[in-house]
């Protein structure tokens, strides 16, 4: 036998919309990993992008377990002495542009280096029901379903 390897030409690259309303943040996230690198496809090859685009609507509405929305907390650096700002996982849900958070939390889970950057650029995340993908007739992933502890109300 031989290890088949996919070529960039094979690759089929499908769309699916996924609403994150009431879905626990971490569960979601490592869906969307394993489905950005095309791990759940029977020709996974690790150096060629064959992973699926992803879009991902109610962003605000993600769950977070325990005393997360309070005590996980984002840093950043202004680059000035004593610059360093922090802001927790509730704080940015509830600003401006809450789609941050599982951006992130998809960001951390796919491998750093080009290869990582390139699947993250076919990840989409909109804090409201809308989306600009109606074109590319996306499938729906219910993801609350395929595992109760996936949804929490």
């Amino acid at each position: 036998m031989k290890t088949y390897s996919a070529k960039p030409s094979e690759v089929e690259k499908k769309w699916f919309v996924i609403d994150a309303e009431g879905v626990v943040l971490g569960r979601l996230a490592s869906l969307i990993a394993l489905r950005l690198r095309g791990k759940h496809k029977p020709t996974f090859t690790p150096h060629i992008d064959c992973g699926d685009n992803i879009i991902v609507i109610n962003a605000e509405k993600v769950r977070l377990t325990g005393k997360k929305r309070d005590d996980s907390l984002f840093f950043w650096h202004t680059g000035h002495p004593g610059g360093i700002k922090q802001r927790s996982k509730g704080q940015i849900l509830d600003g401006k542009h809450p789609e941050r958070v599982i951006e992130k939390a998809v960001e951390r889970m796919l491998p750093r280096g080009p290869m990582g950057r390139q699947q993250l650029k076919n990840l989409r995340v909109y804090a409201g029901t809308e989306h600009d993908h109606a074109a590319q007739k996306p499938e729906v992933l219910d993801v609350a379903a395929m595992n109760p502890k996936n949804k929490r109300a």
